[in-house]
C-alpha cells in the first residue's frame, strides 16, 4: 500500500518513470543512486512497486526489532547483524546478502552503492561480489531529480570489476540526486575507461 502511494505521489507531482528491464528477469540486485537525502525513500518505494516483484534491502537488525519492525518489513526491509556476519559465524555481509537469493526465487536486492547520504568519495562495491555470487545481474536504479525521472537504467551482467565499475559511473555520472554536491562518484574508478 506504502509502495503503490509513493508511486501514485511521485505521479501526481510530475514524475515520469523508465523501465528498462525485462519481465522475464526475476532476480537481481537493483542499485539506488544517487543516496543523498531521506527523500529517495520515496522513489525507491515508487519503483519497487512498479517493479512488481520481492523487493527487499538491508538494514541494520535493531530496525527490526518491535515496534519498527510493523513498519519496515512490510516495506521490504531484511536485517542483518553486522557483529554477528562478520565475528561469530565467519560469513561476511556479502556472502549473507548473497544467500538471501536462496531463500528467496524472486528477489530483487535493493543496495545503496554509496552507503550513505553524506558525500563519499569510496562507494561500497560489495553489491558487485553479493551478484556474482547469486549469479544475478545489476540493474542501475535512479532517481533524477533535476529531471524528475526515476527508473530502473541499464543491465550490468558482472564480469569484469574494472569494466562494469567504469559502466557504472558512467552511467551515474548525469545523474542528479536530491542534494547534488553529496553525490559523488568514486575516485578510485572515475578515471576508468570502457
Amino acid at each position: 500500500m506504502i509502495r503503490q502511494l509513493c508511486f501514485k505521489a511521485m505521479k501526481l507531482t510530475g514524475w515520469k518513470f523508465v523501465n528498462n528491464v525485462p519481465d522475464s528477469l526475476r532476480s537481481f540486485i537493483l542499485l539506488g543512486a544517487p543516496h543523498t537525502s531521506n527523500y529517495d525513500f520515496f522513489p525507491a518505494m515508487a519503483l519497487s512497486w512498479l517493479m512488481k516483484r520481492n523487493a527487499k534491502f538491508v538494514i541494520k537488525n535493531d530496525w527490526m526489532k518491535f515496534p519498527f519492525n510493523l513498519f519496515m518489513g512490510p516495506l521490504g526491509a531484511h536485517g542483518i547483524e553486522r557483529e554477528k556476519a562478520n565475528r561469530v559465524e565467519k560469513i561476511s555481509n556479502t556472502e549473507t546478502m548473497a544467500n538471501f537469493f536462496k531463500e528467496f526465487s524472486e528477489l530483487v536486492l535493493m543496495i545503496t552503492p554509496e552507503g550513505t547520504r553524506k558525500a563519499t568519495r569510496k562507494w561500497k562495491t560489495g553489491f558487485f561480489y553479493v551478484a556474482q555470487k547469486a549469479q544475478v545481474p545489476i540493474v542501475l536504479g535512479f532517481a533524477d531529480y533535476e529531471k524528475k525521472i526515476a527508473g530502473l537504467g541499464p543491465i550490468i551482467y558482472p564480469s569484469n570489476f574494472e569494466k562494469d565499475m567504469a559502466a557504472i559511473l558512467k552511467f551515474y555520472s548525469t545523474i542528479k540526486g536530491k542534494n547534488p554536491s553529496k553525490f559523488l562518484l568514486d575516485e578510485r574508478y572515475s578515471s576508468l575507461t570502457l
